[in-house]
């Protein structure tokens, strides 16, 4: 009771969750109503003075990376009305064993009354000096504007708050010969949304065709000098006004204005004042322009470079995100690709060019188009990022890429993953649950080629029906005073609380970087294997490289043999398959020079048949031999001719490829 009839309120805030609670008086500080906040600390944007969000977001996330226990501030609340409050938060920052915040504890209350008993001080105390702090405070305000209404903003803002002692204000822009009013007095006059600035009856015109200020000093002057716009103010008791021209690199950009009720002169002093304001707004005005229109150039930029839009795969629900960093020119080097390939299979990839630039963004443009004509000319999962690492090391640039190609067959759901540098993929399970998938790595793309490292090893795996593989760029993880694996442990923790729907899950995946104030892009590609009933037909193509010296590489193959066994409805047969299939690829390692390539497919004219195919650098053709009692090999062929249907050896220039085939049933069960 004593803190709500202080004005004062509670909060309680998740971390991990992103769930802010605040109790009716908390809320009430912020003009809202209990039903109007979800709990989501966006929510609250909309009600923080322009500026001070994101200075509040500065003093959280230093607090928060310091390891500081505690911060308090001051901003600024816009109420119901549109009217601006002071406001004080006091916050006590919680962390684990670790060091890791998780949780921040503290009351907000409304500080109105405290900030304006402060003010009436300080204005006594600092006598003329007024005037200056109002420029001075009103141009640090000013820096911090990003866009056309984030000055208007400020100026309202400074003007509602008493800083500039005026009745009203207004300010137009340039554009085509006409001024555009964007902030308006206190009432619209019809007629005066444009004006022409050869036009003499109106004193914004005046001061941009002029390049001079205009300082009306009395009722009488007013009505003499712009009796159409008298006519309108006067009625607001309106007795003198200051217009100032907005000009930045010797150019008008726009007309600002002050109206006064019950002054009637201006001293030199106050002039000075005024104009130094005037330059203030039109530099902030200036840069405020430039900025919207990178942001513009650079936005369409990146749209251009990312997919317009995400195929549709047979067997498989796939979400995708980018979110741009709040910083810089919002471009940047992160993007996604989603790849249908034949046989039921489809390319899944994510990568971040080095840089927050736009030619970060051509180089991952180029790079996305390479990788995805690599991966659709039908080269395995290693080489198409090998021959990626080449093309980006031999472009006139000095960036390198790091990267995740995961090729996923939908009938198997066998997933082949390459790693270039980049963070290891997560794994959501059928009961929400998460985890990380440890994936072999090579270097960034780029850097492999320069240093001629291109052998990039391939992890095999699978991915059931209902689960969701989870790609995404550091963006997501990185968080203000934790490390990676924190990161990776809190993103997994969210993963694993968030929606099942995986739309949803993206959105709020972002949402939460959004709260924390990432400074990085984000780009995410979420994909889940939809249940066997509504998985694309058998009939795809499974190939993995294996590695001589390599005892990964061959437990990947026999992983991937036995989910396309599982899968394609050989069951019956599934030891016999697997035994030719490893005895052919052991042989291929021992006897020939260099690596195995193993490719599955499953033929279904005239009859349905799974085919094993072990091709090697060699050309040297296999013999069948008879092995004694007491011989360790000479046994392989033996097996194969014994167990498969049919086999054979066909050469294919520098080397060859055995071959055998296995009959399936059709009545068999299919799917997984």
């Amino acid at each position: 009771m004593g803190l709500a009839l202080n004005r004062m309120g509670i909060f309680d805030w998740d971390l991990d969750q992103a769930h802010l609670h605040l109790d009716p008086s908390a809320i009430e500080v912020f003009g809202l109503a209990p039903e109007e906040f979800d709990g989501d600390p966006l929510t609250l944007a909309s009600r923080v003075a322009p500026g001070e969000g994101e200075r509040m977001d500065r003093i959280v996330a230093q607090a928060l990376k310091s390891g500081e226990s505690s911060y308090g501030a001051y901003f600024r609340v816009r109420r119901r009305d549109g009217s601006l409050r002071w406001a004080h938060t006091q916050g006590s920052v919680r962390r684990d064993a670790s060091g890791r915040p998780y949780r921040i504890i503290g009351v907000v209350r409304d500080a109105t009354q405290e900030m304006g008993d402060f003010a009436d001080r300080s204005a006594h105390d600092t006598g003329g000096r007024g005037g200056t702090g109002v420029v001075a405070s009103t141009t640090a305000a000013l820096a911090h504007a990003r866009s056309v209404r984030d000055v208007i903003d400020v100026l309202r803002d400074t003007h509602e708050l008493g800083g500039f002692e005026s009745s009203s204000l207004v300010m137009g822009l340039v554009e085509a010969g006409r001024i555009h009013l964007v902030a308006e007095g206190p009432e619209f006059m019809p007629g005066s949304r444009h004006t022409r600035i050869d036009d003499p009856g109106w004193p914004m015109s005046e001061v941009v065709r002029t390049l001079r200020p205009r300082f009306i000093e009395s009722a009488e002057d007013f009505a003499a000098l712009y009796p159409r716009l008298w006519d309108h103010v006067r009625k607001f008791g309106v007795t003198s006004a200051a217009y100032l021209p907005l000009i930045a690199q010797a150019r008008p950009v726009g007309a600002f204005g002050l109206l006064y009720s019950g002054r009637t002169s201006f001293g030199s002093d106050e002039r000075n004042l005024l104009i130094a304001l005037g330059s203030s707004i039109a530099q902030s005005l200036k840069r405020a322009m430039l900025y919207e229109q990178e942001k513009d150039l650079a936005e369409g930029l990146q749209q251009s470079m990312l997919p317009s839009r995400v195929p549709a795969v047979p067997g498989a629900q796939i979400a995708v995100r980018y979110r741009s960093a709040r910083d810089g020119q919002d471009v940047g080097g992160d993007w996604y690709d989603v790849i249908p390939l034949p046989g039921g299979r489809v390319g899944a990839v994510i990568g971040d060019v080095q840089g927050h630039d736009t030619h970060a963004a051509a180089v991952m443009g180029q790079l996305r188009i390479v990788l995805r004509a690599y991966a659709a000319e039908g080269h395995a999962p290693a080489t198409v990022m090998a021959r990626a690492s080449r093309f980006l090391s031999e472009l006139d640039t000095d960036r390198f890429a790091t990267c995740t190609y995961a090729e996923i067959d939908l009938t198997t759901g066998v997933v082949q993953l390459v790693r270039a540098g980049h963070m290891d993929p997560l794994l959501r399970l059928t009961d929400g649950s998460c985890c990380r998938m440890k994936v072999e790595g090579g270097l960034p793309l780029g850097l492999s080629a320069e240093f001629g490292q291109l052998e990039y090893p391939v992890t095999t795996r699978e991915l059931d029906p209902g689960q969701t593989l989870l790609l995404y760029t550091d963006g997501l993880v990185e968080q203000p005073g934790s490390d990676l694996d924190e990161g990776l442990s809190a993103l997994a923790d969210m993963v694993h609380r968030g929606p099942d729907d995986l739309q949803r899950l993206a959105d709020r995946l972002c949402g939460a970087v959004d709260e924390r104030g990432g400074e990085d892009d984000v780009a995410l590609l979420l994909l889940r294997r939809r249940t066997a009933a509504d998985a694309p037909r058998a009939g795809g193509r499974l190939q993995q490289h294996v590695a001589p010296n390599d005892p990964e590489a061959l437990s990947s193959a026999r992983h991937m043999i036995r989910a396309a066994v599982r899968a394609w409805g050989s069951e019956g047969r599934a030891d016999e398959i697997e035994l030719v299939a490893d005895e052919l690829m052991v042989n291929a390692l021992m006897h020939t020079d260099g690596g195995a390539i193993l490719s599955l497919r499953m033929l279904t004219a005239p009859e349905r048949r799974l085919r094993v195919e072990v091709a090697d650098a060699s050309s040297a053709l296999p013999r069948r031999r008879e092995a004694g009692e007491a011989a360790v090999s000479g046994r392989g062929l033996l097996l194969v001719d014994r167990l498969a249907d049919v086999w054979g050896v066909d050469p294919r220039g520098a080397g060859k490829v055995l071959w055998c085939e296995f009959a399936v049933p059709p009545d068999e069960p299919q799917g997984s």
